[in-house]
């Protein structure tokens, strides 16, 4: 899965929402926000969405609780990933 796109997300409340997102999904796969940091990481695969018409890539960032993940569009990161619908 080298470039996958991710349609779908499931959360926790969390304080920061983007620490919330246990994992992500698309058409035929799901993964755990850990394997796709780890994905991500050691560049094995892209993550990305489309919100709106506009691609949006996945990528890493490093918060006060951890590793997490959010989305980057024209140079700046946004809460697109946040705007999926739950998986199921």
């Amino acid at each position: 899965m080298p470039d996958a796109r991710v349609t779908c997300v499931s959360r926790q409340p969390r304080k920061q929402p983007h620490e919330g997102v246990t994992h992500l999904g698309g058409p035929g796969w799901k993964r755990t926000r850990e394997q796709v940091i780890e994905a991500i990481e050691a560049r094995r695969d892209t993550f990305h969405i489309i919100v709106g018409g506009q691609r949006s890539e996945i990528g890493v960032l490093n918060g006060p609780g951890g590793k997490y993940l959010r989305a980057y569009a024209d140079n700046q990161w946004n809460d697109q990933l946040l705007s999926l619908p739950a998986c199921i």
